[in-house]
């Protein structure tokens, strides 16, 4: 299982929301780049970018951070917020993003997915961020009417190279991982799934470790990371099942 750190930017900083609430942000670093060289220097293998702000509006704007890091960060790195054309997806994979992250655009308009995924294979991957297993979209602040499983098996012969399942309601509330219902998608997938939200403590990963027979290839810890309750490198110890 790959451990994969998350950098949220918002207006330019380093910050961790409280179940997606824009007015609910710690800034834990005012220099994203600085943040990604700590993370990189702990000795990650990935790194978890998210423009906030591009999630709700529905553009890229804070991509001067994102680019200081791919300038300053060799790791490679996954992002997602606001990619919501064609145009967009092109031009974060020339700027030096590994793999780009499709969530509102998901539900509202998969066939650009799967023409995302046709032109870049293997470097798209589909967020699905849910409240009790309904999709929400435009960086989280409204409810669609999809259900989390039903969106993913929209694309599971499309090339997607990961879903990245994030239950809001855990997210940054370091009340665990929703085990149960990450495994429930994975076993009902042959893409492979990522989990995020909720991780707060290296017990979190242990129960996490053995879902891997179901497909879940890798765990999303923020707050935890920022809090000094897990470090990098054994958050990887334990993913690695060392």
């Amino acid at each position: 299982m790959i451990l994969f750190p998350a950098i949220d930017l918002k207006d330019g900083k380093c910050v961790r929301l409280l179940r997606g609430d824009m007015q609910r942000a710690t800034v834990f670093n005012d220099s994203p780049a600085a943040q990604a060289k700590a993370f990189a220097n702990a000795g990650c293998e990935w790194l978890h970018l998210v423009d906030l702000n591009g999630a709700v509006e529905g553009h890229p704007v804070n991509r001067a951070a994102v680019e200081s890091i791919l300038k300053d960060v060799e790791v490679p790195t996954q992002l997602g917020g606001g990619i919501r054309t064609i145009e967009s997806i092109a031009q974060w994979f020339e700027a030096g993003v590994k793999r780009v992250i499709l969530g509102t655009i998901a539900v509202k308009e998969p066939g650009l997915v799967k023409a995302a995924c046709k032109q870049w294979p293997g470097q798209i991957a589909v967020g699905i961020d849910a409240r009790e297993g309904i999709v929400a979209v435009d960086g989280w602040t409204k409810q669609s009417t999809v259900r989390a499983l039903d969106l993913a098996l929209r694309f599971e012969d499309a090339g997607v190279s990961a879903i990245i399942y994030t239950d809001i309601d855990r997210d940054g509330a370091m009340g665990g991982v929703n085990v149960d219902a990450t495994v429930t998608l994975a076993q009902h997938l042959t893409t492979p799934v990522i989990a995020s939200g909720g991780v707060s403590s290296l017990d979190d990963l242990r129960e996490l470790k053995p879902t891997e027979e179901f497909g879940i290839v890798g765990a999303i810890v923020g707050r935890a990371l920022y809090d000094g309750r897990v470090t990098v490198p054994d958050a990887i110890r334990v993913l690695k099942g060392e």
